[in-house]
């Protein structure tokens, strides 16, 4: 199969859609690693060395204090459930990902059940404890599931296209 080609906006949107999915997945291994080999003492320094220079302009800075607590709460907790969520959701996405940018049909499905059911955790995680910033994600990532959909009844059409011709 050929690697995806977009023609037209919504076909944009969808590369652009699951390539940020695909280095939010990136991202999650990389974390993932970090969190399984960094001492305690690590992991506060380079949270401390991250929000340092925000906190000392604004001590209140919404982000930078997010992020020490989450910092000081990977530091002091045994993180063995936050690592493997991290990394087999990092995994998961790189690779469905990297199917879907190679136009694989059975990656289609596989990425809207999984997708789907990432969603699912979210909206949970967005009734416990709301907040702005899952809402965006829970959002966002609807309109990437929309996406994949869309591409994958294309994608169908096209190879039956090609099977009836």
């Amino acid at each position: 199969m050929s690697l995806f080609r977009p023609q037209t906006l919504l076909d944009k949107a969808y590369e652009i859609g699951i390539v940020i999915k695909g280095i939010d997945g990136v991202l999650e291994l990389i974390g993932g690693a970090l969190v399984l080999t960094l001492s305690p003492g690590a992991v506060t320094g380079i949270v401390h060395w991250l929000t340092q220079h925000e906190l000392s302009e604004d001590p209140h800075d919404f982000i930078a204090t997010h992020i020490l607590k989450l910092g000081q709460h990977l530091a002091h907790s045994h993180n063995y459930f936050a690592a493997a969520f991290l990394l087999t959701h990092g995994l998961v996405k790189v690779v469905l990902v990297t199917c879907l940018l190679l136009n694989k049909l059975w990656a289609y499905p596989w990425a809207l059940v999984i997708l789907g059911l990432f969603l699912i955790y979210q909206l949970y995680l967005l009734i416990t404890g709301p907040s702005f910033g899952m809402a965006f994600l829970s959002v966002l990532d609807a309109v990437i599931i929309w996406l994949i959909y869309r591409e994958w009844q294309q994608v169908r059409n096209r190879q039956q296209s090609k099977t009836e011709a």
